[in-house]
């Protein structure tokens, strides 16, 4: 893959993301019993952009998909919260991401990043507001997001396994993984 080649792919997947983003906040909230409470339908780019990038370019993806939807329809509150829980479900999807595909699926990694991702909303609403009571909503809107989490990863998993450019970029960027792992054995021993 050559460089403009990368360039183009993590453009087009933050064009997706944000466009994704944009379709989503156009929706009325789905669940009556749950206010605020979204489908998290962009971060299934976030999901193919950890699988088929580096962790620097894939975390290019999110940003560009946060700062360009909030100029695009967004408040400096509503960057605050997608950020706080944009980045927070993005390290947590990593985290669990090491674990391997033998102990985690693409849908526990995507249901980790929809609680986290809710995690870090409430702790931006709790630090706004001045009080932790905020938190007493976690329980609800983790229920909400281990459902999103997982229908994003069922969408994420067919993506990834019928879609073949995103297959040759998950291989090189495996390779390149790899590559890195018997560099840095070499350098160690």
């Amino acid at each position: 893959m050559t460089r403009n080649q990368k360039i183009v792919y993590i453009a087009l997947l933050a064009a997706q993301a944000v466009v994704l983003s944009l379709v989503e906040r156009s929706i009325p909230f789905p669940f009556a019993f749950a206010p605020g409470a979204k489908l998290g339908i962009a971060n299934l780019i976030t999901i193919v952009a950890i699988f088929t990038l580096p962790l620097k370019d894939s975390f290019t993806v999110v940003w560009m998909r946060l700062i360009m939807a909030t100029l695009l329809g967004g408040t400096l509150s509503t960057f605050m919260y997608s950020s706080a829980g944009a980045l927070l479900s993005y390290a947590g999807m990593l985290t669990v991401k090491q674990l391997g595909p033998k102990r985690v699926s693409i849908i526990g990694i995507s249901a980790t990043g929809g609680i986290l991702h809710n995690v870090g909303q409430l702790a931006v609403a709790s630090w706004i507001s001045q009080t932790w009571t905020v938190m007493l909503y976690l329980p609800v809107l983790s229920f909400m997001g281990i459902l999103s989490g997982i229908a994003i990863g069922i969408a994420a998993n067919y993506l990834m396994t019928h879609v073949r450019t995103l297959k040759d970029f998950q291989n090189h960027t495996q390779q390149l993984d790899k590559k890195k792992r018997r560099n840095t054995t070499y350098v160690n021993s």
